[in-house]
């Protein structure tokens, strides 16, 4: 490929793909380090319970460690500023009570995992067994226990936004409804795994892990072990997969590293499967009581919701237990202008595992809330859904727009990708296709959902939220070697993001070096500039933009040395195709350039700029209240009424990233996130029974979506450039996973719309869906 055609907007083969596709990409389970030990942890049996005692079987004491031989180790503890927030303490290893299944009790060391097992299996633990807290809304209401006995409730944090619903209460269209989202397990291709080694020589500790913000997780490690940062590296190698389940600070990284401190061996843990889905991986478990509030021409006047998100059982360092709740509130609206808006919300303790940011954080759940009321709307007031969509809708000459919740929506053109979708899908076609019903006895149905993701956003943001991690400058580290090739370092980490692609077009549209002369270095403290990491859609904004200053910096240091050779004025060049051109005509390469930087400086005088190739750069985007990319789904299902199945038909996107850097990379994270979407609205489920154990502890009961569930999916992109960042670009990472609910449940009511099925909660599983239907019917006949 052209080096003319590599830079943003180009559809580039990912440079990632050469070592996967062959083989070798370097992922933790990978790594080999002589005379290490593997670790095997003892979990909790009970969801809730004191521990009376723990017994280690005789003459293992040097191999099985509890709370009680980790001395000096603090508990993790995510905190909030919110008022209200109330913090717990979890132990890495569990100090006096359990409070979930799976909880960590005691670390079992052994040359391999199969005999550090069954090293743990003969240990016990004797239980005062407690009631378990299981159900959200009880939990807040009328708990059975308290899952933290010092705050005289289990509700980490409450928050409301006060409106005045009072004044439309006498509104022609008043529906009120009780949705529910089930609790899900994120499951990347790889699972979680640590690798700890103290370094004598050096007095630092070496961890590798599969994390997607290795600053964080070295700051975090740091506080709970009691010493100063400078003595931990953290390295994420290659990531198989985060979507927010690697965005914490784990117990096993605290376990492990003091243990590699404490005994100078280094240590290795591997989740295997059935920890991750019964201990770890918890997410979206969401409840609101929700009322809309319409005129009969489908105009939106206001939305009153009370929402209880099951935190579970401790706060996860370092975005804390208040994260999902609290952006319920603010977001719940998503793209619609209203003119009153009320909500309230908990978060709520139970025994579960912690609930983690998954792809969408909250997004999927109020998507799925106030898209359901959009169409119920529609049903009430016989109008198209979509036509609903459209007369309320946030439209472009209104952009900039600050909504309801004082969210600032940078761009946009919302009622173009509705008109799109619905001409794509061919509405019109599929409403003819229903009065003529199916051959085959099924029903089909269409449906719509629009959603916008808030992404990028910064400093003034995460402060208002009260969470301790609060991202500022974004930084590169760039240096142009002497041959010319460019390596580049960022403190963000990619976990399927594409960044050593995506970054270098970033580099090649300022400087036109060739993606093959770009080198990125990323996850690992060491050797990268400090940042939060990747989470919330950010990369391509903030680590783009930070790539940019470095390369805009580098490109003016490249002149300047190339103005001394050429013995002209630096504003007669420019940089084009790796080269430096004086006016029109290419006269020195990047490479020669470099050169004689660092290999003939004889030939420089003395007044040449000292600071020479190698640059660190900042940036923050204009306004750092963030991107708001945006999408409408369309989907066409076909609902078999005997079997309770679902066939997905048709599957239509039209989405607006802003300046799309890599087009083909965008369309791969939103298929990825629809596969996610599909799994959430059909199939992904974590039950727990009254005593709360979880119900799903292996892939054969945890049903997730492969290659035959996931349809042939149709994207067509409208580029509205965000005035705020380098390039016009917008976060997209998470959008794809956040409407498919939302979109597949409101064909699968539209397809039973004249029978009388309307399923508000998720998953629709065959059992679900067949129950409805019975539902309907039966009160139908009566």
């Amino acid at each position: 490929m052209s080096i003319k055609v590599q830079g943003v907007g180009a559809s580039v083969l990912r440079k990632e793909d050469d070592r996967y596709m062959r083989g070798r990409g370097q992922f933790v389970g990978d790594i080999k380090i002589p005379d290490m030990l593997d670790v095997a942890f003892v979990r909790s049996p009970i969801a809730h319970g004191f521990i009376k005692g723990i017994h280690k079987p005789e003459g293992y004491d040097d191999y099985i460690f509890t709370m009680d031989d980790l001395p000096d180790i603090k508990p993790i503890c995510a905190v909030s500023s919110l008022p209200g927030f109330k913090a717990s303490n979890q132990w890495p290893l569990a100090r006096g009570k359990v409070r979930q299944v799976g909880e960590l009790i005691a670390a079992c060391i052994a040359p391999t995992r199969a005999s550090a097992e069954d090293l743990a299996q003969q240990v016990f633990v004797d239980f005062d067994e407690l009631p378990a807290v299981v159900d959200s809304v009880a939990a807040r209401k009328n708990p059975p226990s308290l899952v933290h006995e010092e705050w005289g409730d289990n509700i980490f944090l409450e928050t409301f936004v006060e409106g005045d619903i009072d004044a439309i209460k006498s509104a022609p269209i008043k529906i009120s409804r009780h949705i529910h989202t089930a609790r899900q397990c994120m499951s990347p291709l790889e699972g979680r795994g640590v690798i700890c080694q103290w370094d004598y020589r050096l007095e630092q500790l070496t961890m590798w892990t599969s994390a997607q913000m290795v600053h964080i997780n070295r700051q975090g490690l740091a506080e709970c072990l009691g010493i100063d940062s400078g003595k931990i590296r953290v390295i994420a190698p290659d990531v198989g997969g985060g979507f927010g389940y690697k965005g914490i600070l784990l117990p096993e990284e605290i376990v492990l590293a003091k243990l590699a401190m404490q005994l100078g061996k280094p240590l290795r843990w591997i989740e295997d499967r059935r920890e991750q889905l019964t201990a770890n991986a918890n997410c979206r478990e969401h409840d609101y009581e929700i009322t809309v509030y319409a005129n009969n021409d489908g105009r939106l006047l206001g939305i009153d919701c009370e929402a209880t998100v099951d935190s579970g059982a401790y706060s996860s360092y370092p975005f804390s237990a208040c994260l999902e709740a609290a952006q319920v509130g603010s977001i719940l609206p998503g793209p619609y202008k209203m003119e009153q808006y009320r909500c309230k919300t908990w978060s709520v303790a139970s025994n579960k595992a912690p609930i983690l940011p998954y792809r969408g954080v909250a997004r999927t759940g109020v998507c799925f809330a106030i898209e359901l009321m959009i169409d119920a709307i529609a049903r009430q007031a016989n109008i198209e859904p979509i036509d609903v969509r459209l007369a309320n809708v946030v439209l472009p000459s209104e952009m900039p727009y600050d909504n309801i919740t004082k969210k600032h929506f940078d761009s946009g053109d919302y009622p173009k990708v509705l008109e799109m979708a619905r001409d794509a899908i061919d509405l019109k076609a599929i409403r003819l296709r229903q009065t003529k019903g199916e051959a085959d006895g099924k029903k089909i149905g269409v449906g719509f959902a629009i959603y916008c993701e808030q992404a990028a956003h910064g400093t003034s943001v995460y402060f208002g939220w009260g969470i301790p991690m609060v991202p500022g400058f974004e930084q590169c580290r760039a240096r142009l070697n002497a041959d010319g090739v460019l390596e580049m370092s960022i403190g963000a980490h990619s976990h399927g993001q594409s960044m050593e692609t995506t970054l270098a077009q970033v580099a090649n549209e300022i400087l036109g070096i060739d993606l093959a002369k770009v080198r990125l270095v990323h996850g690992d403290t060491a050797n990268s500039p400090y940042s939060t990491g990747t989470w919330g859609s950010r990369s391509m904004v903030m680590s783009g933009g930070a790539v940019a200053q470095a390369c805009k910096e580098l490109a003016k240091r490249i002149n300047q040395i190339a103005a001394k050779i050429l013995n002209c004025e630096v504003t007669e060049l420019s940089l084009r195709d790796g080269m430096v051109c004086r006016g029109n005509t290419p006269s020195m390469s990047l490479a020669e350039v470099a050169y004689v930087w660092y290999r003939s400086p004889q030939l420089l005088p003395d007044d040449i700029n000292p600071a020479g190739l190698e640059v660190i750069a900042g940036y923050k985007a204009k306004r750092d209240t963030g991107t708001f990319s945006y999408a409408c789904h369309a989907v066409v299902v076909a609902v078999d009424t005997q079997l309770g199945s679902v066939d997905i038909v048709d599957y239509v996107i039209i989405e607006d990233g802003g300046v799309l850097v890599n087009p083909m990379v965008v369309d791969g994270q939103i298929i990825g996130g629809v596969a996610q979407g599909i799994g959430t609205a059909l199939y992904e489920e974590m039950p727990f029974d009254e005593h709360g154990q979880p119900l799903a502890s292996t892939l054969a009961d945890y049903m997730l979506p492969g290659a035959p569930e996931v349809p042939t999916i149709r994207i067509k992109h409208i580029e509205t450039p965000s005035p705020y960042t380098e390039f016009g670009q917008k976060g997209i990472g998470e959008g794809g996973a956040i409407a498919p609910p939302a979109a597949i449940v409101n064909a699968i009511n539209d397809a039973l719309k004249d029978i009388g099925v309307e399923i508000v909660e998720s998953p629709i599983t065959p059992k679900r869906l067949l129950a409805a239907i019975s539902k309907a019917r039966l009160e139908a006949a009566l």
